[in-house]
């Protein structure tokens, strides 16, 4: 009697890398020919974007919490280290060159190329969170509202980009030398978004293990003491939470009474993922699979004792 999915399938996750790389290389080529260091910045934050995504699907990344007991892995977190080091190093990069740019008095016009690139990408970018936020929600995974809020973000850097291309291109179109300018402005914006991301996830990669390791247990017990709060739940068999960004998504496996019909297991399950929610605002979905209850050998249940004959403990 399984309420939800418990295994969510991978494509969507690694659908998002591959294009958020893709799309990374693709301005950056771009934006290197036409000389549009905002171009190149919004090359580098997709490209943070994909290691983001990537250092996540790294297994020390996911701390776990099951019936109390800590599983998250031991391992050190030296990739995602790296992957920060090089997203704080290329928004260093691009932040100097556009300081460097605004000092010059013979700035470019990026040309009319960037600004179609610009279009295209935010094109890729909206079928892909459509893609991911549709399929997400309809397996009811969880990951909807992080696909949401990671989206945001990149709107806002690839928006920025657009107004300072289109405004330079403007610039040199009418004959207006102050706007050339806001190409370098835009890239200078773009990269303290970069660097505020490289911040964010070697903060995650590294303080952040150890502030799981202080509450993993203690979220574990609330998180078991407020399902078996429900009335209909005899057991908590299994709970596992996993973090999606900012927010986390539980999986719980719980025993009920087998005689009951599969609709009231599902209000029951209802009733227990409301309570989570509710309670916890950090909690985005909640899973649970429903089983019957089975105390095990030498133990029956009634419902057992009242199908079969024969005694079910020795005489």
């Amino acid at each position: 009697m399984t309420i939800q999915r418990l295994v969510p399938t991978e494509t969507v996750t690694w659908t998002g890398i591959i294009c958020e790389f893709g799309l990374a290389l693709f301005k950056g080529i771009v934006g290197y020919f036409s000389d549009s260091k905002a171009l190149l910045s919004d090359a580098l934050y997709s490209a943070t974007e994909a290691s983001t995504l990537l250092a996540d699907k790294i297994p020390w990344k996911r701390p776990i919490f099951l019936r109390g007991n800590r599983k998250s892995a031991k391992t050190s977190p030296i990739i995602a280290i790296l992957f920060s080091i090089l997203v704080l190093m290329g928004g260093l990069q691009i932040a100097t060159s556009a300081i460097m740019n605004l000092s010059k008095d013979d700035l470019k016009s990026p040309g009319l190329f960037s600004v179609m690139a610009i279009f295209v990408s935010l094109a890729v970018r909206e079928a892909i969170f459509q893609f991911q936020y549709r399929v997400s929600k309809k397996r009811n995974e969880g990951k909807h509202t992080v696909y949401a809020a990671n989206h945001r973000l990149g709107l806002y850097s690839s928006f920025i980009v657009l107004i300072g291309v289109i405004l330079s291109f403007a610039g040199d179109m009418y004959g207006w030398p102050g706007l050339l300018y806001m190409d370098s402005i835009a890239a200078l914006i773009v990269s303290v978004l970069v660097l505020r991301k490289g911040y964010l996830l070697i903060v995650n990669s590294v303080y952040g293990r150890i502030a799981h390791q202080e509450i993993e247990e203690e979220n574990s017990a609330n998180f078991i003491d407020t399902v078996q709060r429900v009335h209909g739940i005899i057991t908590v068999d299994d709970l596992k939470s996993q973090e999606h960004g900012h927010y986390i998504v539980i999986y719980v496996k719980v025993s009920v009474n087998p005689r009951i019909t599969v609709l009231e297991a599902q209000d029951i399950a209802e009733r227990a993922k409301k309570l989570l929610m509710n309670r916890f605002l950090h909690v985005s979905d909640v899973n649970i699979q429903v089983v019957p209850y089975d105390p095990g050998y030498p133990y029956k249940s009634n419902h057992e004792l009242t199908s079969r004959d024969t005694p079910t403990l020795l005489q």
